[in-house]
């Protein structure tokens, strides 16, 4: 089959090849548009984790609040609110911390429900398409008046080439979707683990400033996070 054939069969399967074409487009520019989105946040993230903790350990509150202003990235954001709220216990900050991680992690997952969407569609749109070539065979046996294969070739290569577009569109949307979550998943595990981090360099600034003794995370005069 050259790519004359190829192509003709894809125009004969115009019904579901061409919203499977739109499908596509749409799932690649979503996965271009979030893998710009995705990239480099997570060695960002422990950097302005690691700017913060430090000036804060220096008891330069400050400082650390300078630090977050100057990063346009979401740790930065979820830091500066925290650090809005004065005479707070910490199991309150805790819970203030997770909202704001959790809204972050909602916007980072914007848009890949309409890859796994098309990711589910797809085959279904296929199936679709392989019926309606199925019955053009048939119709076209029943004008014919008689059967055979030259009769319904080209209804069955029109129902095959919607069942192979079908398929091709949905593996390549789910690959795509289980990638993009798997990123999600360790982004979301870095800024838990950044606030952890925050919410303990929060504790000793506040024991330190209050005259308390050192805790467990302090040795050496210096803060070792967990």
């Amino acid at each position: 089959m050259d790519a004359r054939e190829l192509i003709q069969l894809l125009y004969d399967g115009r019904l579901t090849v061409f919203p499977l074409l739109v499908a596509s487009v749409i799932t690649l520019t979503i996965l271009f548009e979030r893998m710009w989105r995705y990239r480099g946040l997570k060695n960002a993230t422990r950097a302005v984790t690691r700017e913060t903790i430090e000036s804060l350990v220096r008891r330069d509150v400050a400082g650390a609040r300078s630090v977050c202003e100057q990063h346009d990235t979401p740790v930065a954001k979820i830091f500066l609110e925290a650090m809005r709220w004065k005479n707070i216990a910490i199991e309150d900050l805790d819970r203030v911390l997770l909202t704001a991680r959790q809204e972050i992690v909602t916007d980072l997952k914007r848009g890949l429900w309409v890859i796994g969407t098309i990711g589910s569609l797809a085959p279904y749109v296929g199936l679709f398409g392989t019926v309606i070539g199925i019955i053009r065979a048939f119709r076209s046996m029943a004008v014919e008046g008689v059967g055979g294969f030259e009769v319904v070739a080209s209804g069955i290569s029109e129902a095959l080439i919607a069942t192979a577009a079908g398929l091709f569109v949905a593996i390549v949307a789910l690959i795509f979707f289980n990638y993009l979550q798997t990123r999600v998943n360790e982004l979301g595990t870095t800024y838990a683990r950044s606030c952890e981090r925050f919410l303990q360099a929060l504790i000793y600034v506040e024991t330190a400033a209050s005259g308390g003794s050192k805790t467990a995370e302090v040795q050496g005069g210096s803060f070792v996070p967990a």
